[in-house]
């Protein structure tokens, strides 16, 4: 019988021995990690990485209720799946009355844009030739709506006021001309006298500035006008706000938004739009307590989502609006893990780099990330980051988190 020369053997057994040994190699190295991690979080912070089945791999502060920022577009993505459906679409109806005016209804479409209104022009002129006033009736939300967070003299997109008939976020994007005139930075929207003296006013030379509240319904009429005479329909009357009359008026075409629910998801997570965020949370209000739509109503469907989906409870989160634009939003680092969780089937609306699908939130001295970080095999973490510290960025947490669960 042939012998196993002895010298592979030992070999063997020095290699098994020292692969046997490799946990406690990793567990040292990890340890390392977790203090790197507590060093970087201070009072403020709080920071929280589970697995697949929810076992807490790493956390720390993880029970306090922070300021969430813009984080917070996740839950209030859940709350309009849960209020008006994955399949639910905005509308906006055009009525004509028995005085040929035509009237139009806002259910809280954040997409009405330029890009839309050509065709909605379009579809008019086949039905309609000539009419009189141009009727804007902005009811199904309350008017003004206040949202706490957002400054009313601000000149930043951010702050744009919501409304029911809304039209290119509230917002006009304006450049210099070489002549000297303002004109419009969209070839798609045209610049309307309407707004050039709140352009003026913002002695700006370029830029995008927001409309007043009492400025929302006007501008749309105005926009709607522009386009509808651009596709050949005669308007004789003026631009005003009013009311539909369900019962006497008639309606001509009954407008359906062309993004779906997820892909609505999917920009309001990629842009970080506050404006989309408030108006598919005062939808849900509307949905579900009934007309007219106010930040009270939606605050309140979140809350009661929160509560009986995600067994969240009342005195773990204090929502004040949807968009994560105000301080007052709080909620600690373990309880987003429920949102994660139920956001899970939908992760793949948010932004990817590569390393994991996750949401970022800015606000002056905050610094938040949540999200999920995939593995081999179709493994994947939950992780809440939220840095309430001034100066603090939630970057080199990332880069920590990412190491102890590469090990």
């Amino acid at each position: 019988m042939k012998q196993t020369p002895l010298f592979p053997v030992l070999l063997s057994t020095i290699i098994l021995f020292v692969f046997l040994s490799c946990p406690a190699l990793g567990s040292t190295e990890k340890n390392r990690i977790k203090s790197d991690l507590d060093s970087l979080i201070e009072r403020r912070d709080a920071v929280v990485l589970a697995d697949a089945s929810g076992t807490i791999v790493y956390g720390k502060h993880s029970n306090r209720k922070l300021i969430p920022a813009s984080i917070l577009k996740l839950f209030t993505s859940l709350v309009a799946l849960n209020s008006l459906g994955k399949d639910y679409k905005f509308k906006t109806d055009f009525y004509t009355d028995a005085d040929e005016n035509l009237k139009i209804k806002g259910f809280g479409d954040p997409l009405l844009t330029s890009e839309f209104l050509g065709g909605i022009a379009e579809s008019l002129a086949a039905k309609l030739d000539e009419v009189k006033d141009i009727v804007t009736d902005d009811s199904y939300f309350s008017n003004p709506i206040s949202i706490p967070g957002t400054s009313t003299n601000s000149t930043q997109p951010y702050d744009a006021p919501n409304g029911a008939l809304s039209v290119n976020f509230n917002t006009v994007n304006f450049k210099t001309s070489p002549t000297g005139k303002f004109v419009s930075a969209e070839p798609q929207t045209p610049l309307l006298p309407f707004v050039l003296p709140r352009i003026t006013a913002s002695s700006l030379d370029n830029g995008r500035i927001m409309l007043e509240s009492h400025e929302i319904a006007p501008y749309a009429g105005h926009m709607i006008h522009w386009f509808i005479t651009d596709n050949g329909i005669t308007c004789t009357g003026h631009i005003r706000t009013g009311r539909i009359d369900a019962a006497r008026d008639r309606l001509v075409l009954s407008y359906t938004s062309k993004t779906s629910m997820e892909d609505m998801i999917r920009q309001l997570l990629l842009y970080s739009n506050n404006f989309m965020a408030n108006q598919m949370l005062l939808t849900a209000g509307a949905e579900r307590y009934g007309p007219p739509g106010t930040m009270e109503k939606g605050v309140k469907a979140a809350r009661e989502y929160a509560e009986n989906v995600l067994h969240i409870k009342k005195q773990e989160l204090d929502i004040i609006e949807g968009s994560g634009i105000s301080r007052q939003n709080r909620i600690s680092a373990g309880t987003f893990l429920n949102i994660l969780k139920a956001f899970e089937p939908y992760r793949h609306l948010m932004r990817n780099n590569g390393r994991g699908l996750y949401k970022t939130g800015n606000l002056t001295g905050i610094s938040t990330r949540a999200g999920y970080i995939e593995q081999h095999g179709g493994r994947f973490y939950y992780y809440v980051v939220m840095m309430n510290t001034p100066g603090r960025s939630s970057k080199p947490v990332m880069d920590k988190l990412e190491q102890l669960i590469s090990r």
